[in-house]
């Protein structure tokens, strides 16, 4: 009678947390397990964030001021840049913000002087956290359907620019024996995105030089952090996905667990809600289950996008045919 008894409530408990596992959690179970944001991790501390004009750098600018860190905010626009400076100011008037104008495409030379400069600030206190937020991202379309131009676009914001304002900031991190990178990659990154795909493999390189990155330095003080989100809703695409009815992590949550990611030393981080996050687990861990289940969905994601529908729908996986 106990025997059955324990039975029955550990497959309560199993059933409860399958339930939230399906309509509740918005992240990885180890990320959504840690605590809040640990404000003794930043506060204090120096922290350059990419693509900081709008959107989610924006958001992360926020909540890192309003935890104490210093600021360098860059992105292409100076005067996008100032906007979110004055706010951030508005609400926290002692946090010491400094703008600093990049454009990742510029090519060595130009990202060497701007990382010069980035040491410089704060009485060349030096970078302690660098945001890798800045990316380039096309409307949907087909993998065939790519010219050069866009190709060439994609990968020289999110994979090169990237990479090599890492190579020329690393030194100075390593001379100080400290430093965390942050990199803000995507769901993209870690399964087949159909109508995605050069987007996708771009999140892929990101991936795959940041882990093998952190193996290389992790000795030397270096940590990496790599944040996977699935859909996030900013305000340039609040409205268009409320049209389509896609369920997206708000830009505030996303940022607070990426926060959270990064305080509690994890290496890698998934955001998102379903049916994003089971894909991801399949593909993880039972890799065959995870691609047959994206080969059903691929074509029918192409022709979502083309009809600007819902992209993120578990009709994909269990509606109908794509239509002809």
């Amino acid at each position: 009678m106990l025997l059955l008894l324990l039975i029955a409530v550990l497959t309560a408990v199993a059933a409860f947390l399958l339930f939230k596992f399906a309509t509740v959690v918005d992240g990885d179970l180890t990320l959504v397990s840690r605590g809040p944001p640990r404000r003794d991790r930043v506060d204090g501390k120096v922290v350059w964030i990419t693509g900081a004009s709008r959107g989610i750098g924006e958001v992360l600018a926020m909540q890192f001021a309003n935890l104490g860190a210093k600021l360098i905010l860059s992105a292409r626009t100076k005067d996008e840049l100032e906007r979110v400076k004055k706010n951030i100011l508005s609400k926290n008037p002692d946090s010491r913000v400094e703008v600093l104008p990049m454009d990742l495409s510029a090519g060595e030379e130009s990202l060497k002087e701007v990382v010069h400069v980035a040491e410089s600030f704060f009485s060349n206190a030096g970078v302690d956290y660098m945001i890798h937020n800045a990316a380039f991202e096309r409307p949907k379309r087909g993998a065939l359907e790519e010219s050069e131009e866009g190709l060439k676009a994609t990968l020289n914001v999110n994979v090169f620019g990237t990479i090599t304002l890492t190579r020329l900031l690393a030194p100075y991190m390593l001379d100080r024996g400290t430093g965390h990178f942050v990199v803000m990659s995507s769901a993209a990154g870690k399964v087949p995105a159909p109508g995605q795909a050069i987007y996708s493999a771009s999140k892929h390189a990101l991936n795959g030089y940041f882990a093998s990155l952190r193996s290389e330095l992790c000795t030397k003080g270096i940590k990496v952090t790599v944040v996977c989100p699935g859909p996030i809703e900013t305000p340039q695409s609040s409205a268009a996905a409320s049209q389509k009815r896609e369920k997206r992590v708000s830009v505030e949550r996303c940022v607070e667990l990426t926060i959270i990611a990064a305080t509690h030393g994890l290496k890698e981080a998934w955001i998102s809600y379903q049916p994003v996050l089971t894909v991801m687990y399949l593909v993880q861990y039972m890799p065959t289950v995870g691609y047959w289940l994206m080969d059903k969905v691929g074509a029918k994601r192409l022709d979502a996008a083309a009809k600007k529908g819902n992209t993120y729908s578990w009709n994909l996986i269990f509606g109908s045919k794509k239509s002809a």
